[in-house]
């Protein structure tokens, strides 16, 4: 007990010290996830999410919960996402300009079912959930928050645990309506103990406790040749439009500790309380639409994500407040307005092919934030994909599929000023560079 407790007291004092002084080492702090940075399934990898407001897979959990009743058979879906990236920080004064390298390695899985056949009526409720997993599912809690020299981009490094339920019902003449909650963890621990000088430790309490915190996701998608012309035919047969409302969310931890030094720091010894968030999602209106020919589909989406409110968030944050920083250095977002546009094609009931397209305006405003120093561009996304149905099973009831997609980010060059905590200023232009690859495997049911 006490080798242990010794190790917790050591980890706690690295993690202040951390905190408090320069890393050399590279950081991967992350204010996203995996729905946002990149792209649930493979058809969101690989139209760039422009058509997912219109995906009928699990993914709708996230990007439009009323599209889970687009089919009514009901799914068992599992892939795996890999994104690699290089992220770049040029100085002509240093060694190295990669400030980031390590990829995101998710495993997902996800299900969704007609809950309508519990109830004696044949109005169908659709239920969906999926679980994204870091490092192919060893890594429930991915969480990185901390000060940096050298420089951190806002957006990418490891994912947090993404975990999405949600449900649908049709309500008159196409047009469906779906909620669905987005959960993310607020972790606290509080450790007291007694330490000598050698850092042998008595009479020690740790607790530690993990509370969900559940964030609504509202959507509504409206066919309007089924709503305004169900009976014949007329010039709003094939489209679809959608709207959807995600409310902002993000992961916290918060540690208390208090220690009490033999012949050094005297009861009630020394406190120290450590709060912080990461993986911060900020509130976003959607609208999208599409329209589907006979073989073939096009659409759109367009997106406000409300980043200003992510100031406001960093100020009860221990790590990240600049409140003794002058108020023209101060982290600044911007609310931000994404657009997104993506194709699909039957090539023939077997095959299918998609791609698609969006330019995301970076939300951080300011290009100097000493301390923190993060970084983040404008980019460009670009995606391809493919779909394959194998309809010869001979003991499953419905054909088997298999999705894969391919992304690019390409991050626009933009300049920087970093602040270190000598207040010593450098001057560096950020950019990067971002390959996702993305695989899964339908079973309907």
């Amino acid at each position: 007990m006490a080798s242990t407790s010794r190790f917790s007291v050591r980890a706690l004092t690295l993690a202040v010290a951390a905190i408090s002084t320069t890393l050399s080492m590279s950081a991967s702090a992350s204010m996203g996830n995996i729905g946002t940075t990149y792209g649930v399934m493979p058809i969101d990898v690989a139209t760039a999410q422009s058509l997912s407001m219109f995906n009928d897979q699990v993914s709708a959990t996230y990007y439009n919960p009323s599209a889970l009743t687009l089919d009514e058979r009901g799914e068992l879906t599992t892939g795996m996402l890999h994104a690699e990236q290089e992220l770049r920080s040029a100085n002509p004064n240093a060694s190295g300009d990669v400030v980031s390298s390590s990829p995101s390695q998710h495993v997902l899985i996800g299900m969704k079912t007609n809950l309508g056949s519990l109830t004696r009526s044949d109005h169908p409720i659709y239920l969906g959930f999926i679980a994204g997993v870091e490092k192919y599912g060893k890594e429930m809690l991915a969480f990185d928050s901390q000060t940096s020299a050298n420089g951190q981009f806002l957006q990418y490094g490891k994912e947090p645990l993404f975990l999405n339920i949600g449900g649908a019902t049709p309500i008159w003449r196409g047009i469906s309506v779906g909620a669905s909650a987005r959960i993310t963890l607020e972790a606290t621990a509080n450790l007291n103990a007694v330490s000598t000088l050698g850092g042998e430790t008595s009479r020690e309490r740790l607790a530690v406790n993990a509370e969900p915190s559940l964030k609504t996701i509202l959507g509504t998608t409206i066919d309007l040749g089924s709503t305004f012309c169900p009976e014949s035919n007329c010039f709003l047969q094939g489209w679809e439009t959608a709207l959807t409302y995600r409310t902002k969310s993000s992961a916290a931890t918060t540690v208390d500790s208090n220690i009490i030094v033999t012949q050094t720091i005297p009861d009630p010894g020394l406190s120290l309380a450590v709060s912080t968030i990461d993986s911060f999602q900020p509130e976003t209106f959607g609208f999208g639409a599409q329209y589907k020919g006979e073989n073939w589909r096009i659409g759109g989406s367009i997106e406000q994500q409300n980043w200003s409110e992510l100031s406001k968030e960093f100020a009860g944050d221990t790590i990240k407040d600049q409140s003794t920083v002058a108020a023209d250095s101060r982290i600044q977002f911007d609310d931000t307005l994404i657009p997104r546009i993506g194709a699909e094609f039957a090539l023939n009931k077997n095959f299918s092919v998609r791609g698609g397209i969006a330019y995301e305006e970076s939300p951080l405003k300011s290009t100097r934030n000493p301390e923190i120093n993060y970084l983040d561009t404008d980019k460009i996304v670009v995606g391809l994909g493919l779909s394959a149905t194998y309809d010869r099973t001979r003991l499953l009831a419905y054909p088997i599929r298999f999705d894969l997609g391919y992304q690019y980010q390409q991050l626009q060059e933009r300049d920087f000023t970093l602040v270190d905590f000598d207040g010593t200023e450098t001057d560096v232009t950020a950019d990067g560079d971002v390959h996702v690859i993305s695989g899964s495997v339908t079973l309907k049911f």
